[in-house]
């Protein structure tokens, strides 16, 4: 598996914290930014991630700014991109199983380190449970965001 990663200035931090345990888990990743604390548009971050997920080059992404809602709010602006922002452990593993969610949000200032990386963990290794009902039910936003309502 890879994955994307980036932040803005407000998850810095828990990107890097992220990234080193990434490591140990072994999962390769591409870091698309911010590289410091300087102040960052994180539109600019998800897009890149996003559409690094969204034509294949990932399998999966995992975006941080302050409270992880900005990440949210702009990476679902893309097509094809299902980004769940997480706060605990079950919303982790229930957005991957019913969801499909290829993105992961954190709130760097809102979450712990240790929290984070128990999210982080059970979202990478838990899977879609490909239920008819859940197939059904990305099958129908799928096409709201056709018709661009």
């Amino acid at each position: 598996m890879r994955i994307a990663i980036g932040s803005d200035h407000g998850g810095y931090h828990l990107k890097e914290n992220i990234k080193d345990y990434l490591g140990i888990l072994k999962i390769d990743y591409k870091d698309f930014g911010c590289m410091n604390e300087d102040a960052v548009d994180y539109p600019d971050i998800a897009f890149k991630v996003s559409s690094e997920v969204k034509n294949g080059k990932f399998e999966r992404g995992i975006l941080i700014c302050g409270t992880g809602i900005g990440m949210s709010i702009a990476a679902n602006k893309i097509k094809g991109i299902r980004a769940a922002l997480c706060s605990d452990v079950f919303s982790a593993k229930m957005t991957r199983q019913h969801n499909d969610s290829n993105i992961l949000t954190l709130g760097g200032r809102v979450i712990g380190t240790g929290l984070a990386r128990e999210i982080v963990k059970a979202w990478l290794f838990s899977e879609f449970s490909h239920a008819e009902r859940h197939i059904n039910r990305i099958e129908k936003m799928s096409k709201i965001e056709e018709s661009n309502l």
